[in-house]
């Protein structure tokens, strides 16, 4: 019932506030700035609506709060992990704010970009590190199948390694109408089961918050599904870094208070490969002086190649789908082999 209900609540709050936002955006003539660097059939979306990121951040915030208020305990993983979400959102809504005062697709410098993740992701660790019983390795599925242990301050560099590399993972793969938000819906449900099975199995992974996190993933779950009734090919909204910043970061948080990190990559495999097209295609050029891609990240290749944009988003839907199920497969695979069944 409390999955219901943040599932429920997050999308309603996120279909109706997108709706509005869009409104009200429009009426202040508040569009995003488009590159000079895209596909030329990127240039029509010029003056389309963004900062959409502040609905699903709400959507998330509000679906967390009924499903607790209705029937549960507050915990502090919980609790910073939906904060670190408001704050990542926060951050990229000073870029999104400065990038169209500026009226130029050029927002917060990177140093204070890199400055307030920090922050955001030194805070997120330390408070789950002192407040929480977290496991302070580096694993797979399960917080010992790996062996790797860290001490309690190299697991905050890890920590923040981790949020760094989600959010602007997630930054990058939002270039398509509805690429991001739609992928994350999945992953994000992958979290809601995998949160939930550490729930009904709390000996075998040694984790008392299951139920929490699966509440976290199921009200950002929502949050995405109503924003994207708006975002959808054609979108009439974009969610910015405000939304990016903040869906990354709430995937990391997920991983890294379920010990799931290194199954993360699977889950969100066209993540990854958005942002090592980008590092790839960079250090090629810088070397050799030629790109390996006709345009990074990886989206804008297809589409240069002839794919049509849709295409282009329906595939990495169906792509993140299909690695959504093989990370689930390996997580169960994990729990049989420590003996789960017995």
């Amino acid at each position: 019932m409390r999955l219901v209900l943040a599932a429920g609540i997050a999308t309603l709050v996120a279909l109706v506030g997108t709706r509005l936002l869009i409104t009200a955006l429009t009426r202040r003539h508040i569009g995003q700035p488009i590159h000079e660097d895209v596909p030329e059939g990127h240039t029509v979306k010029a003056g389309t609506p963004t900062m959409g990121g502040i609905a699903i951040v709400a959507g998330g915030v509000c679906g967390y709060l009924a499903s607790n208020l209705y029937d549960g305990v507050f915990t502090w993983t919980g609790l910073a992990t939906m904060g670190a979400i408001a704050g990542a959102g926060g951050v990229g809504f000073l870029d999104d704010w400065i990038k169209i005062a500026n009226e130029r697709n050029l927002g917060l410098n990177k140093r204070s970009k890199t400055l307030g993740l920090l922050v955001v992701a030194v805070g997120f660790a330390l408070v789950i590190l002192w407040k929480t019983n977290v496991h302070t390795t580096i694993s797979f599925g399960r917080f010992d199948d790996l062996g790797w242990t860290l001490g309690k301050w190299v697991w905050v560099i890890w920590a923040v390694v981790v949020i760094f590399a989600s959010s602007n993972a997630v930054n990058l793969t939002d270039g398509l109408d509805g690429l991001a938000a739609g992928s994350a819906i999945l992953v994000f449900s992958a979290y809601v089961i995998i949160g939930y099975w550490i729930f009904r199995h709390p000996g075998m992974y040694q984790i008392n918050v299951g139920l929490d996190l699966a509440v976290v993933a199921a009200a950002m779950m929502g949050a995405c599904a109503g924003f994207l009734w708006w975002n959808a090919a054609p979108a009439q909204i974009f969610m910015g870094d405000t939304g990016s910043l903040a869906i990354g970061t709430g995937l990391a948080a997920l991983a890294l208070s379920s010990s799931t990190v290194i199954l993360l990559p699977v889950l969100g495999l066209l993540f990854v490969m958005e942002t090592v097209s980008v590092i790839i295609q960079v250090a090629s050029f810088r070397t050799t002086g030629k790109r390996v891609f006709r345009m990074a990240p990886i989206h804008h290749h297809f589409e240069l190649g002839g794919w049509p944009e849709t295409t282009v988003i329906v595939r990495g839907w169906m792509l993140t789908g299909a690695t959504t199920a093989v990370g689930l497969g390996l997580f169960y695979r994990e729990f049989i082999r420590a003996g789960g069944l017995a």
